[in-house]
């Protein structure tokens, strides 16, 4: 029942977030800022990338804001266990002159290794059972950017809830500093 739940509420936010894709013709100047397409690259702690990641992110049109995507890329190795997370998504900027509401959702591959040398295979991490295994986790965004008009340093924080194997955490909050350009 939660899977349906979550599927349902995945789609709904995907069809919203479809629907401000418009053509550069059509766009109403008084929602969308022209100018170079923005890009950003950031360091972010928790969020999609469960611990930490390294991100690349950009819009798909000519604006400073609307709709955009993200890659980032993380790994963890502690004590016998590797993790190593894989966070990609669509986005969505509402805002103007550098001040945004972000918007998105996504998927994070997430591999793992567990592996207690006098016990046997681990306890499970993330979302995940003991020893060698991987899955792909729901994450939804919501939060502030702060994205320099000219390029420059960025700023974002906000909730990243993430579900997935039947588990939800719908408070993972996210921080993230980094470039625009």
């Amino acid at each position: 029942m939660k899977l349906k739940a979550i599927t349902t509420t995945l789609l709904g936010l995907g069809l919203a977030v479809s629907s401000f894709a418009q053509d550069a013709n059509t766009r109403n100047p008084n929602t969308y800022e022209p100018g170079r397409r923005s890009q950003n690259v950031y360091f972010e702690i928790l969020g999609p990338g469960i611990t930490y990641s390294f991100n690349y992110d950009t819009r798909f049109q000519n604006t400073l804001n609307g709709l955009g995507g993200r890659v980032g890329i993380s790994y963890v190795s502690v004590d016998n266990v590797s993790v190593l997370t894989v966070p990609i998504g669509v986005n969505y900027l509402l805002g103007k002159k550098g001040n945004y509401f972000e918007m998105g959702a996504g998927a994070t591959f997430v591999h793992a290794n567990a592996k207690d040398e006098q016990e046997g295979d681990g306890d499970g991490v993330f979302f995940l059972d003991g020893g060698s295994a991987s899955n792909v986790l729901g994450n939804l965004t919501f939060g502030y950017r702060r994205q320099p008009v000219d390029g420059g340093f960025s700023f974002r924080a906000g909730f990243s809830p993430v579900f997935g194997s039947g588990d939800f955490i719908p408070y993972w909050p996210y921080i993230g500093f980094g470039y625009s350009f």
